[in-house]
C-alpha cells in the first residue's frame, strides 16, 4: 500500500530529469512531456513530501537541502526498477523459472558445467542462479531452493543430499612440479598453507587427522571462497586444501597436483534444499530429479 506522502513514478522522473538539467523546459524534453506536466509533477512532489526541492534562482532550478537529500534515493529507485524490468524481459517469455542460491565455487565448479544437460531435458525452464555462502531464509528470499552444504539447512526445509565432500591438498605444478614425489605432513606443514575464509578449520582438522600439532603451522593467504583458493593454488601461492569436486578439473587438465596422498571427509555433504510446505513448482520437480542422478556421475561429458 502506498502512502499519500509516497512520490509517484512519474513524479520521481520528473524530478531527477528537473536535478539534471536544473530546467522544466529542458527536463520536459527529455521526457518527451510538456513543461506545464513536469511543473505539475514537481509542484505536486513537494507538496506531498512538505518541503521544497529546489530553489528557483534566475529561472535555473537549483537543488535544496531536501532536494539533494532524496535524489541519490531517487536513482536507486528508479535504476533498481530498471534493472527489475530487465531481468525479467531476460526471461524471454519462458513458462517456468527457478531461482536457485548457490555456493559460488561448487556452482562454478560442478553444476553450471552441467547445466547444458539439464536444459536439454526441460528446455523451458530458465535458471536464476545467484551466489550464497550463508543459510536461505526462503521466507524473506525469492529462491526456490538452493544448493549449498546440508550444514546450511535451515527450519522449515527438505534436503536431498547429493554428495559427500572429500578434501584433498593441491598445489600448482610451479610449487610443486609433476615430478616431484608427494608430501609428507611434516614437509607440507613447512609450506605456505592456503586459508579458506569462511572455513578456517580445515587445515586444523588435517593436521589434527594427521596426529600433529596445528599450531604454529596455520599460516598463508587467505581467501574468502573455494574459488579464491584455488585461482591461488594455481598462481603458486601455496597449498590447498579444497574439496575433491571443486579441483578435479584442474587436475585433470594439470593445472593442479596433488601435494599429498591423503585425504580427509569434510564435515557436511552437498545437498540441495528446498522450502517445506510450499507447492513445489513443475521446475523444481524437475531440477531435483535431473541433479539427484547427475551427482551420480563423476564429471561432466
Amino acid at each position: 500500500m502506498r502512502h499519500s506522502w509516497t512520490p509517484t513514478l512519474n513524479e520521481l522522473e520528473a524530478f531527477r530529469a528537473c536535478a539534471g538539467t536544473g530546467s522544466t523546459t529542458r527536463a520536459a524534453q527529455m521526457l518527451g512531456l510538456t513543461q506545464s506536466a513536469v511543473s505539475r509533477s514537481l509542484a505536486s512532489m513537494e507538496a506531498r513530501l512538505g518541503v521544497r526541492l529546489f530553489h528557483r534562482i534566475r529561472q535555473r532550478l537549483t537543488l535544496s537541502d531536501a532536494g539533494r537529500a532524496i535524489l541519490r534515493d531517487t536513482d536507486r529507485i528508479l535504476n533498481d526498477l530498471d534493472q527489475a524490468a530487465l531481468t525479467v524481459m531476460s526471461f524471454g517469455g519462458q513458462r517456468d523459472v527457478l531461482r536457485l542460491a548457490v555456493l559460488a565455487s561448487f556452482g562454478t565448479s560442478w553444476l553450471i558445467p552441467r547445466l547444458s544437460r539439464f536444459h536439454r531435458i526441460a528446455p523451458g525452464i530458465t535458471i536464476d542462479m545467484t551466489s550464497a555462502m550463508t543459510a536461505v531464509d526462503f521466507d524473506r528470499s525469492p529462491y526456490d531452493a538452493a544448493v549449498q552444504r546440508i550444514a546450511h539447512r535451515g527450519p522449515g526445509t527438505h534436503a536431498l543430499p547429493l554428495m559427500e565432500e572429500r578434501l584433498i591438498a593441491v598445489a600448482g605444478p610451479g610449487l610443486l612440479p609433476p615430478e616431484a614425489p608427494l608430501i609428507e605432513d611434516a614437509e607440507l606443514a613447512r609450506l605456505p598453507l592456503l586459508q579458506q575464509a569462511t572455513r578456517p578449520d580445515l587445515w586444523l582438522d588435517w593436521f589434527l587427522d594427521a596426529g600433529l600439532d596445528p599450531i604454529t603451522i596455520l599460516r598463508g593467504a587467505r581467501f574468502e571462497h573455494f574459488g579464491m583458493v584455488l585461482a591461488a593454488a594455481r598462481a603458486d601461492l601455496g597449498i590447498a586444501l579444497v574439496p575433491e569436486v571443486l579441483a578435479a578439473a584442474d587436475l585433470a587438465a594439470g593445472h593442479l597436483r596433488l601435494a599429498s596422498a591423503r585425504s580427509i571427509a569434510g564435515r557436511s555433504p552437498y545437498a540441495l534444499i528446498w522450502p517445506a510446505g510450499r507447492e513445489e513448482s513443475r521446475a523444481l520437480h524437475l531440477f531435483r530429479d535431473w541433479i539427484a542422478a547427475e551427482a551420480t556421475l563423476p564429471k561432466p561429458l
